[in-house]
């Protein structure tokens, strides 16, 4: 005869009431405290808790909502369900959030940028979900570049570069994994504190006194509509806030991609072409925004036109870029593409995806782009996927802008093993919506908000 499962063998039944009262408590519109909170979330780590009553949690949540404390709360422990780090002897070490879009590559130059301007920048990133680009494919079409260190790397890096772009570690709050994939298919991703718990969790643990998040909203953002954008960023903040740290944040416009490159090593070209005092005007204003929130937050500035000085000056006299190659290096990358950016993985050809008309742009389907680069190899579809660094876009014109017939939208960049389906450009053209000259052209502003 086979063993009992433990939890529910002899002396468990108190636990298990436990859990069970706590999740009655929640379903009935009740705020739990720090330490039921806590007891829930240690049993969830270690197994004590079933599938059935995280997920029974999951949905009380969902449902009733949690207060800031409780948010606070609930972040705390799933941080402290695993490894957390202490940033003390650097001193003041900043970090960025984003909460993803597409051609979001501010984080590639916020962190070197800030470096060269005596800001301490860790940064621990994630992979691409759904349409969204991700900061380590993209660092990871660097040749050599390696993302995953551990935590002894992350110090030497703030030691001697002054910032770390690494990826995220099995160690780090645990408890958000096994939570996550309940939420994936218990229909709970989109509750508010839930998502905040899950972000913070990771991003605190790695120890940062100062957090600035830029909470995309529009149509190829995870909050598309700006009032639950507004809603998620503000639980962000003043969770974050609660939890003792320095936080800000900006509601930014995701209805067109940021800057023109959208894949990976093309990203990293834009980004290398940011650092030393090119590149786009959206991408310069997404990065400098976020920066100088944390030059204020360091100290070294009083206002935000100095701290935005302090910025531009290292973009234009080199030393941004002069870091970027410095952290390339350390983490094992071919620096040489700061230099030359041929020696980032290049497309076997290029076709222009042209207006049908002449007009004005009047919307990007900026979600449908996303998702038709993770289809052309730039992201993936199932966990084992190869991403494909050298395919991508390149967006020539943005909403409000004026087209002639034949002029290209958009230039499709094919990596060597492309193969894209026969009505793949069709599509592509389709999420462009040309109307005549003259039309009152609706977008968001770049700053939608601030949080």
């Amino acid at each position: 005869m086979a063993e009992p499962d433990r939890r529910f063998a002899q002396g468990d039944d108190r636990e298990m009431s436990l859990f069970v009262r706590t999740i009655v408590k929640k379903r009935d519109g009740g705020e739990l405290s720090d330490a039921e909170i806590a007891a829930f979330v240690s049993g969830v780590t270690d197994g004590a808790i079933t599938d059935e009553q995280a997920a029974a949690f999951l949905m009380a949540v969902c449902c009733r909502g949690m207060t800031t404390a409780e948010s606070a709360a609930l972040t705390f422990a799933m941080m402290k369900s695993g490894e957390t780090w202490d940033l003390s002897r650097h001193g003041f070490v900043a970090d960025k959030h984003s909460t993803g879009g597409v051609g979001d590559k501010a984080t590639l130059v916020l962190a070197p940028l800030l470096a060269a301007v005596g800001v301490k920048a860790g940064m621990m990133s994630g992979r691409g979900l759904g349409h969204t680009g991700g900061t380590l494919d993209k660092l990871e079409a660097i040749p050599g570049f390696k993302t995953g260190l551990p935590k002894a790397a992350f110090d030497r890096l703030l030691d001697t570069v002054g910032c770390a772009l690494i990826g995220q570690t099995d160690s780090i709050a645990p408890a958000d994994r096994r939570l996550y994939a309940l939420r994936d298919v218990t229909g709970t991703v989109e509750s508010i504190p839930l998502i905040t718990a899950s972000f913070l969790s990771k991003k605190l643990a790695t120890g940062a006194a100062a957090v600035v998040f830029d909470v995309k909203t529009g149509n190829g953002a995870f909050m598309a509509d700006p009032k639950d954008a507004e809603r998620l960023g503000r639980a962000l903040v003043e969770t974050t806030r609660a939890t003792g740290r320095k936080a800000s944040g900006y509601l930014t416009a995701m209805d067109r991609p940021i800057g023109e490159a959208v894949g990976n090593a093309n990203e990293v070209a834009e980004s290398i072409r940011m650092l030393g005092g090119e590149g786009p005007a959206d991408l310069r204003e997404n990065t400098l925004l976020l920066g100088a929130d944390l030059v204020l937050a360091a100290g070294l500035e009083t206002s935000a036109k100095e701290a935005r000085r302090r910025l531009n000056a290292a973009l234009s006299d080199g030393r941004a870029l002069e870091v970027f190659a410095k952290l390339v290096a350390a983490q094992g990358g071919d620096a040489g593409v700061c230099d030359d950016l041929k020696r980032l993985p290049q497309p076997a050809s290029r076709r222009d995806v042209s207006a049908p008309a002449a007009g004005v742009v009047a919307r990007i389907a900026t979600r449908e782009v996303g998702l038709l680069a993770i289809e052309l190899g730039c992201g993936r579809t199932k966990k084992d996927d190869v991403i494909d660094p050298a395919s991508g876009f390149r967006v020539k014109k943005k909403p409000g802008e004026p087209v002639e017939k034949g002029e290209p939208l958009l230039v499709v960049e094919l990596g060597p093993t492309a193969k894209p389906k026969a009505d793949f450009f069709d599509r592509l053209a389709a999420c462009f919506t040309i109307a005549p000259v003259g039309t009152a052209v609706e977008s968001l502003p770049f700053v939608v908000g601030v949080l």
